[in-house]
């Protein structure tokens, strides 16, 4: 999977399932080719999500949520995601 059909994919679950009202992905694995890590076709992920439902409940259980909802993309998709609630 490339990286524009990664973002369509983690929007459209997130809206589908609606928890959010806003979010902006930013792929950030250009900060982290060079790392031994690092492997092809694995993104670095940043989210920063606006969301009424998140915001009522603590930070862990709405990663929680998010990690549920975007599940099989963290699997094989995602090397590192970090996720900013606004």
């Amino acid at each position: 999977m490339d990286i524009d059909n990664l973002i369509k994919n983690i929007k459209r679950k997130l809206f589908e399932n609606s928890i959010i009202e806003d979010v902006i992905v930013e792929d950030k694995t250009y900060l982290h080719l060079k790392h031994s890590s690092h492997e092809k076709n694995k993104f670095h992920i940043k989210l920063t999500i606006c969301s009424k439902e998140l915001n009522k409940i603590n930070k862990l259980e709405a990663t929680k949520k998010v990690y549920s909802i975007l599940n099989h993309e963290i699997k094989n998709y995602i090397h590192s995601i970090q996720i900013l609630f606004e």
